[in-house]
């Protein structure tokens, strides 16, 4: 695990990749699909990015952090996967929009794969921990481009659900971080810090 002192409080079961791994969910395009699908589970480098739901500006925040950091993941040969909450027409809305590549993108419509992490949920973290103060700020000062709470997921069990980022080679988990509340994603720079070393042990 990392060393990382925001990550290294995070506490998950030691056989999380055997259990994340059965949990099914749904690409953007609508199929069904389990996680240990997504990735080489002996030696591929995945980070998988839970972001809140499809609707939230926070999470559209995050995509785009990700966006942006895909070629980059891409030619370390690290499988970028990003899961929502939501179903598959509204992380439609978010891809075409922002816009986001489709088949890096899933849906978790039950939050199955964040009550199997362990992620935080309520409405206190959401609305009113430090981390969402300041993104609600950052939202009014510095909007996400084309940003609509249309991708609101119908089902609204899911908006109080906060997400995470995790990274794994194979089925080793490399780094597990669990957002403190809206907003409060895992620094990039900490994820390539973790994955490169990661790909190179791998050649």
């Amino acid at each position: 695990m990392t060393s990382s002192a925001a990550a290294a409080t995070t506490v998950v079961p030691e056989d999380i990749a055997d259990l994340l791994g059965e949990v099914g969910i749904f690409t953007a395009a609508g199929e069904p699909v389990k996680f240990k699908e997504l990735w080489d589970q002996k030696e591929g480098v995945a980070v998988v990015a839970l972001l809140r739901h499809f609707g939230c500006f926070c999470s559209w925040e995050l995509a785009l952090a990700l966006r942006e950091s895909k070629e980059k993941f891409d030619s370390a040969g690290v499988k970028l996967i990003a899961v929502g909450i939501g179903t598959p027409d509204r992380a439609q809305i978010l891809a075409e929009k922002l816009p986001f590549p489709l088949d890096s993108l899933y849906c978790d419509p039950d939050h199955k794969a964040y009550n199997v992490l362990g992620l935080f949920y309520g409405i206190r973290r959401t609305l009113f921990s430090i981390a969402s103060t300041k993104a609600f700020s950052r939202q009014l000062t510095n909007p996400v481009k084309n940003y609509t709470i249309k991708a609101t997921p119908d089902d609204k069990s899911g908006v109080f659900q906060q997400g995470g980022m995790f990274v794994f080679k194979g089925k080793e988990l490399l780094y597990a971080r669990k957002d403190e509340g809206s907003g409060d994603h895992a620094p990039l720079d900490d994820i390539f810090n973790i994955v490169s070393p990661s790909v190179v042990s791998t050649h």
